[in-house]
């Protein structure tokens, strides 16, 4: 059911091209950008990337301090001691450079800064008083569509689970879209974030909350990811290939945020928030596995998914075209390098119980396709680690 009554926001401008960071330092002082916070990790902090923010910041004399100590599945204690060691800076503007991480721990350090207090007194929707300081996101990866959301996800050390701040105070002011900055990414994480894009994008279509602009934003999305995914895995130098991922991701973020996700996000967070493991990988487990789920809700909707994945519809019914949806889900999986669910470190089926309470309680299961109990999930979770991921059924 398509739903007709709705509001599209996006307070984001966007800049996308070729070369585009070079224009972060113009873009600072635009923002009244004086000192500004640039929240990275370590490892881009070695490359030429973050030479280029802060050579371009150093031209328009705009001052900065780097922390670059993120780590995938950001914790709150890592935001609240960046809180406590800049707090007194007088920090006028975020800067985040990076995937997902870097981007929602900026967010949650803007929180930080304007509220002052704990993070976990923000979880949820709409709990912020006022905007967050003025924040540029600058994406190095094709994945998370973090620079277009009014969402920050973060991992909470004492209940290991994951948990948001849903806020549009949330949202940053500008994003810089560079597909240079993602040339230098690595084969298995352009693999795992492209397929965390494709999550978005299919969450979101056949979320029970779509709307026609989220929609159409889903299809494109989808349509783009099966065809330049597997070559941006196969060579990283392919700029039309990156240029087409980071134009998926960002239109993916951009109608999740809308329509929100569903089942596979409400298992990969737990996850997660448990093992560490890495947000892409957990969606692409999980997502094949909930797409079967799903089809009895909206088998036109699924197929529709399976036709964009390459599912030839002549001769079949709309259902088994959108089980075909499947067999292409394990075969691009398969095919870019992503492991079984029982391959990951440390994965221990007695702690299903517990992921599958955190799935259940989890916001995305409200906006699921099909309603999903604790005991679906207890079970897509076996099934998940009994099956191969990357066989075709």
């Amino acid at each position: 059911m398509m739903i007709w009554d709705f509001n599209f926001n996006l307070p984001t401008s966007i800049e996308f091209g070729n070369g585009k960071v070079k224009n972060i330092g113009k873009r600072a002082k635009e923002l009244g950008g004086k000192k500004a916070l640039l929240i990275t990790d370590k490892g881009l902090a070695q490359t030429g990337i973050l030479q280029k923010v802060t050579d371009s910041l150093d031209q328009e004399g705009v001052n900065y301090i780097v922390f670059d100590e993120i780590t995938p599945n950001p914790k709150d204690v890592d935001c609240h001691r960046a809180y406590q060691q800049f707090k007194d800076k007088e920090i006028d503007l975020l800067i985040g450079l990076g995937g997902g991480s870097s981007m929602d721990t900026a967010k949650a350090i803007g929180t930080l800064l304007t509220h002052g207090g704990e993070l976990r007194d923000r979880y949820g929707f709409n709990l912020l008083e006022r905007e967050i300081t003025p924040l540029i996101c600058i994406p190095t990866t094709s994945g998370t569509g973090s620079e277009v959301t009014t969402g920050s996800v973060i991992t909470d050390t004492v209940t290991k689970q994951k948990e948001a701040i849903l806020d549009i105070r949330l949202a940053p002011k500008l994003a810089i879209l560079d597909p240079e900055l993602t040339l230098t990414l690595p084969k298995s994480i352009t693999a795992a974030t492209g397929m965390d894009a494709l999550t978005h994008a299919i969450e979101a279509y056949t979320s029970n909350i779509a709307e026609p602009i989220s929609d159409a934003l889903s299809l494109y999305s989808i349509e783009l990811i099966a065809k330049y995914l597997p070559l941006a895995v196969e060579n990283g130098n392919d700029l039309e290939g990156r240029k087409n991922m980071l134009v998926a991701s960002l239109i993916a973020g951009m109608a999740f945020n809308h329509a929100d996700l569903g089942a596979v996000h409400a298992m990969a967070e737990p996850l997660g928030g448990l093992y560490d493991t890495p947000h892409g990988v957990a969606n692409s487990i999980f997502l094949p596995h909930v797409f079967e789920f799903n089809i009895p809700s909206n088998p036109e909707k699924h197929a529709i998914v399976a036709e964009k994945l390459g599912a030839n519809k002549v001769g079949k019914t709309m259902e088994e075209t959108a089980y075909e949806g499947v067999v292409l889900l394990k075969e691009l999986a398969r095919k870019i390098g992503i492991p079984d669910f029982r391959d990951l470190n440390n994965i221990n089926p007695e702690d299903f119980p517990f992921l599958a309470d955190g799935a259940a309680v989890h916001l995305c299961t409200q906006t699921n396709s099909r309603k999903v109990t604790r005991e679906d999930y207890l079970a897509l979770f076996q099934k998940t680690y009994e099956a191969k991921n990357t066989t075709l059924i």
